[in-house]
């Protein structure tokens, strides 16, 4: 004979335990799933913002380059003058 069969309640509380048990790593998965969703988060944050600064700093190249190459047209031309 089964514990069980000899004792109704030892089944009940072992179900209850078990419930507990799951509902403790239900909350726990869940708070870890809440991190990875908030670190994943951070790090779209920070590469959107690397992202950002890598198109300023070619903008203002560009800006440089366009002035340096102004500047040559224009001593090129008081050159051939």
């Amino acid at each position: 004979m089964t514990a069980a069969a000899i004792d109704p309640t030892v089944r009940a509380e072992q179900t209850t335990e078990l419930q507990i048990q799951n509902r403790t790593l239900e909350m726990q998965l869940l708070h870890e799933s809440l991190a990875r969703a908030h670190m994943q988060e951070r790090l779209q944050e920070a590469e959107h913002q690397r992202l950002v600064v890598r198109v300023a700093r070619a903008h203002r190249l560009k800006q440089k380059a366009e002035r340096a190459s102004l500047r040559a047209r224009k001593a090129i031309a008081v050159a051939l003058m």
